[in-house]
C-alpha cells in the first residue's frame, strides 16, 4: 500500500516553494542507511522461487531422480527402486514408505472425492515406514499412471512438493543469506534426504555445515559455506546404499559452485551418473 508522505510542518503563509524547500533540506538531513552484508545477501539471493529459476530446479532434479530434464513427464512415473522406501511417484519421488505419498493421496482425495487413489488410503496408512507393498499390488502403479492424466492430480503433486520441499528449502536458504545456488543446494538435499531427526537428514546436514563454516547471513562467506554442506551432503549421502553414488553433488552442484555461478544462470552444463545434461 502507498502511503501518503506528511506534509512538513510550517508557519501560515508560508509559500508552496519554500515548504518544498524546508522538505527537501528535511530529507538531506537523513543519514543514509547501508544494507549490511547479511541484509545485501539475502536480497540478493530471491531467485529460485522466480518461475523460470524454479523450472531449472525441477530439470536439475530431474535429471537425477528421472535421467531426464521433462520433469512435467514425471506426474505418471512410478516404480520400487529398491530403497527401502516401497514405491517411488511422481514429480519429487514420493514414497510410499515415508508418508508423504500418503500425504499427496489424501490431499488428492480432498480435493475431488471418489478419485482412482482413493481406495489405496488404508493400505497407505499400513505400509507406512516400510517397503511393503501389501494392499497396493497389483493395481496401485497402473491406477496412479490413470491418475496423472486428471490435472487435479498434478496439481496437487504441485501442491505437495511446494508444501513439503520447495517452500521450506528455500526459505531457510533465504535466511541464511544464500543466493539461487545455495537455494537450490537446500532443496535438492530435502528432496533426498526429507526433514526428519536422524543424521542424514537436511536439518542434520545444514548444522554439520554450521559447524565448520558461517554463511552470509552470520557474516560468513558464502562459497565457503557452500563447499561445506555439499561436504556434508556428501557424507549424508554415502550413510545409505541406494543414495551412495553422489555425482548430482560432484559433477552438478559443485560445478556451478566452482564456476561461481551463485545465481544459478544458464548457460549449465553438467553430468549425472555420466549422463550429459545442458540449459541454454
Amino acid at each position: 500500500m502507498r502511503h501518503p508522505y506528511p506534509d512538513p510542518a510550517h508557519p501560515a503563509g508560508t509559500s508552496r516553494r519554500t515548504v518544498l524547500a524546508m522538505a527537501c533540506a528535511s530529507l538531506a538531513a537523513v543519514p543514509l542507511i547501508t544494507p549490511s552484508p547479511a541484509a545485501a545477501a539475502t536480497e540478493r539471493a530471491a531467485g529460485l522461487d522466480d518461475p523460470a529459476r524454479k523450472d531449472i530446479a525441477m530439470r536439475l532434479v530431474s535429471s537425477a531422480e528421472n535421467s531426464s530434464l521433462d520433469w512435467k513427464a514425471q506426474y505418471e512415473y512410478i516404480e520400487d527402486i529398491g530403497d527401502g522406501r516401497g514405491y517411488t511417484a511422481g514429480i519429487i519421488g514420493f514414497c510410499s514408505g515415508t508418508g508423504d505419498m500418503l500425504d499427496l493421496v489424501e490431499h488428492y482425495t480432498d480435493r475431488g472425492p471418489g478419485t482412482v487413489l482413493a481406495r489405496y488410503l488404508p493400505a497407505l496408512r499400513e505400509v507406512d515406514g516400510s517397503d511393503s507393498h501389501e494392499g497396493l499390488d497389483p493395481g496401485f502403479p497402473g491406477d496412479w499412471r490413470r491418475a496423472a492424466g486428471d490435472p487435479e492430480f498434478r496439481r496437487a503433486q504441485d501442491h505437495e512438493r511446494d508444501r513439503v520441499y520447495f517452500g521450506p528449502a528455500v526459505r531457510r536458504a533465504k535466511a541464511d543469506g544464500l543466493r539461487t545456488l545455495g537455494q537450490f543446494a537446500y532443496y535438492d538435499a530435502i528432496v533426498m534426504h526429507g526433514d526428519g531427526g536422524d543424521s542424514a537428514s537436511f536439518g542434520s546436514i545444514r548444522a554439520r555445515a554450521l559447524g565448520r563454516a558461517r554463511p552470509p547471513a552470520r557474516g560468513g562467506d558464502e562459497v565457503a559455506y557452500l563447499h561445506a554442506f555439499l561436504d556434508a551432503r556428501v557424507w549424508a549421502m554415502k550413510q545409505e546404499e541406494a543414495h551412495s553414488d553422489t555425482g548430482r553433488v560432484d559433477t552438478a552442484q559443485r560445478v556451478f559452485l566452482r564456476e561461481g555461478n551463485l545465481d544459478l544462470d544458464p548457460p549449465l552444463d553438467w553430468h549425472v551418473y555420466g549422463d550429459a545434461y545442458h540449459i541454454g
